[in-house]
C-alpha cells in the first residue's frame, strides 16, 4: 500500500493522470502525479511558440530553452519530489514513455526510495545504454513521432514537436502518434496542452544498472499493443534486455489494448493495473 508518484513523458505533464487518481483513491491508494524536468510548471517555452507572426524558420532552428535539462537533472529532481511525497519511506513510482530512463536511474541510485518500478509503455534502457538508442533499432520502424519532428535534435537540444502548425495533417499525425484510441475531443484538449520540447539530455544520459541497484527493486512492465510511439516490438525488447541481465528476477508484464495513452483512453483498468501491481 505504498503511495504512488506518477511521472509523465515528454511533452506532458502532471494533468495526464488526472482520469486516474480518481480510480487509485477510490482503491484506497495515495496518488500523487509530478511534473517531469523541464515540462509542467517546469517547462521554458521557445520563443517562436507564442510570438505572432510565427516564425517558421525558428521552428527547426531555435535552441531549446530545456536543451540544458540533462538525465542527472531529471533524476535529481525526481528524487527531491520522491523523499518529499514518501517522507522517507519507499514509494511506488510508475513512469509512463521518456519518464522511464528517470525513474531507472532513481531506482538505481536509490533502491531503498522505490518500493516497485512500474513502466508503463516506457523506455526502459539497458545498462549503459541511451534511451534515444532505441529509436533506431529495426524493431522501431513505424514510429509515428520521428515524421512530426522539427529541426536537428543535436543543434537545439531537444525533441521538438510544432505545436504553433495550422497543418491538418500535422495535427492529425499528432492525435494518431499519442492518442490513437482516446476519444477525439478529449484528445484534442490533451493536444493542447503538450509543450512543444522535450529535453534530448534525457533521452542522452545513461545508467550503468546492477544487481544491488535497479535489480534489486520489484519491476513492472506496461505493455501497450497499440502504441504508435513507442512501438510494441521496442517495448517487448526492453523486457527481453532485463530479463537477460538479471535472469534470477524477471520483470512482470501486463498488456493491455492500448495507445501510447492508455492514462486517457483506459485510466480505469489503468488504475487497476497500477493498484493491482504497485
Amino acid at each position: 500500500m505504498s503511495t504512488l508518484v506518477l511521472v509523465h513523458g515528454f511533452w506532458h505533464g502532471s494533468w495526464c493522470w488526472s482520469e486516474v487518481i480518481p480510480h487509485l483513491v477510490a482503491a484506497g491508494r495515495t496518488a500523487v502525479a509530478v511534473d517531469l524536468a523541464g515540462h509542467g510548471l517546469y517547462a521554458r517555452r521557445p520563443r517562436w511558440l507564442t510570438e505572432r507572426p510565427c516564425d517558421r524558420a525558428a521552428v527547426a532552428a531555435e535552441v531549446s530553452p530545456v536543451a540544458d535539462v540533462s538525465l542527472d537533472g531529471a533524476a535529481a529532481l525526481l528524487t527531491e519530489q520522491v523523499k518529499r511525497i514518501g517522507r522517507g519511506e519507499p514509494v511506488t513510482v510508475v513512469a509512463h514513455s521518456a519518464a522511464g530512463p528517470v525513474l531507472t536511474r532513481v531506482a538505481e541510485q536509490a533502491p531503498e526510495l522505490v518500493a516497485h518500478a512500474l513502466y508503463v509503455t516506457a523506455y526502459m534502457p539497458a545498462s549503459d545504454t541511451p534511451a534515444v538508442a532505441y529509436t533506431r533499432i529495426p524493431e522501431a520502424a513505424g514510429d509515428q513521432v520521428a515524421p512530426l519532428l522539427r529541426g536537428d535534435p543535436a543543434e537545439i537540444g531537444a525533441l521538438r514537436l510544432d505545436l504553433a502548425t495550422d497543418d491538418p495533417a500535422y495535427r492529425r499525425g499528432l492525435r494518431e502518434a499519442f492518442y490513437g484510441d482516446v476519444d477525439p475531443v478529449l484528445a484534442d484538449a490533451a493536444t493542447g496542452l503538450l509543450t512543444p520540447d522535450g529535453p534530448l539530455g534525457i533521452m542522452l544520459g545513461t545508467t550503468t544498472l546492477t544487481r544491488a541497484g535497479w535489480g534489486s527493486v520489484p519491476r513492472t512492465y506496461v505493455l501497450c499493443a497499440e502504441d504508435q510511439a513507442i512501438q510494441p516490438a521496442v517495448q517487448r525488447r526492453f523486457v527481453a534486455e532485463a530479463d537477460a541481465a538479471f535472469p534470477g528476477d524477471p520483470m512482470s508484464v501486463v498488456s493491455l489494448d492500448a495507445s501510447h495513452s492508455p492514462f486517457l483512453s483506459m485510466p480505469g483498468r489503468l488504475a487497476e493495473v497500477i493498484v493491482r501491481n504497485g
